[in-house]
C-alpha cells in the first residue's frame, strides 16, 4: 500500500468526510509534512474506489456544507481491514528498527 493510500484510508478512519476534509486532516495529522495536491488527491480517491476500499455516501447529519457538489467517502469494511494490516506491518518494522538501535524506544 502506498503511503498516500495509507493516509486517506487514516484520515477516513473515524467518519466520512469530503476530500478537502481529507487534505485537511492529513496535513494537520503530519503538521505539514505530508501536502497532497487536490489533483492527487482525487486520483488517489478513484483508485480506491475501483479497489473497493472507499465508498462514496450521503453527507453526514453534521455536514459542515450542503453543497450538492461535495462529495463523502467512508472506509468498507475491506478498506478498514488492510488499513489496519498496514498498521500491524509498520508497528512491527518499527519494533525491528527499534532493536536494532535505529529508533529511541518507548
Amino acid at each position: 500500500m502506498s503511503p498516500i493510500h495509507y493516509h486517506v484510508l487514516l484520515a477516513l478512519g473515524d467518519e466520512p468526510k469530503h476530500g478537502y476534509a481529507i487534505l485537511r486532516e492529513i496535513d494537520e495529522r503530519t503538521e505539514s509534512m505530508v501536502r497532497l495536491l487536490p489533483g492527487t488527491l482525487y486520483s488517489t480517491i478513484k483508485k480506491l474506489l475501483a479497489q473497493k476500499l472507499v465508498e462514496e455516501c450521503a453527507p453526514p447529519r453534521q455536514a459542515d456544507s450542503l453543497d450538492e457538489r461535495r462529495r463523502y467517502y467512508r472506509l468498507t469494511e475491506l478498506g478498514r481491514r488492510l488499513a489496519t494490516e498496514e498498521t500491524d506491518r509498520m508497528a512491527a518494522l518499527v519494533r525491528r528498527a527499534r532493536r536494532k538501535g535505529f529508533a529511541g524506544s518507548r
